[in-house]
């Protein structure tokens, strides 16, 4: 029989237990967070470059259809290379034909870390070392900056 004041016949967890479980969970969970945060980033780098070689490869394919004339003669300033991504999802015409179209995206991938699909482009004339794309060319750079600007420095006024 049991006395009043003994507690043989009930169950649970102390005080004491129920704190080393929690700082035990919270331990693991500090743990958790950074691995988890670690996955996520890894996830979007793999994202980005899968973007951005779809990107590569559909310029790519534009440049050998321009090189093969199928585009129609290509502008001079843009030496056979697309002057925005929008060309490649609308496509361009065919040489010689009244209504077909080439098209080399289905649509603009979008940047997994900003959710845009703006992308920011460079030209084979920018400046490799310089700061800015889309427009800002080398002969640019150099016509804009000073005498002193030749060991790659830019004084520019943009």
């Amino acid at each position: 029989m049991v006395t009043p004041g003994t507690r043989s016949g009930q169950r649970g967890l102390t005080l004491v237990e129920l704190i080393v479980a929690f700082t035990i969970l919270s331990i693991l969970t500090m743990m958790a967070v950074p691995l988890a945060r670690y996955k996520v980033r890894r996830d979007k780098e793999i994202a980005l470059q899968r973007a951005l070689d779809e990107i590569r490869k559909a310029i790519d394919k534009y440049k050998d259809a321009s090189d093969q004339n199928l585009l129609g003669p290509p502008d001079m300033d843009t030496f056979g290379y697309p002057k925005t991504l929008d060309v490649l999802v609308e496509g361009v015409k065919m040489t010689g034909s009244v209504d077909k179209k080439i098209k080399f995206l289905r649509r603009i991938p979008q940047d997994p870390f900003t959710k845009s699909k703006d992308w920011g482009k460079r030209s084979m004339q920018d400046d490799p070392t310089g700061q800015s794309w889309g427009g800002k060319n080398v002969f640019d750079v150099y016509t804009k900056t000073t005498e002193n600007a030749r060991d790659g420095t830019s004084y520019s006024d943009w």
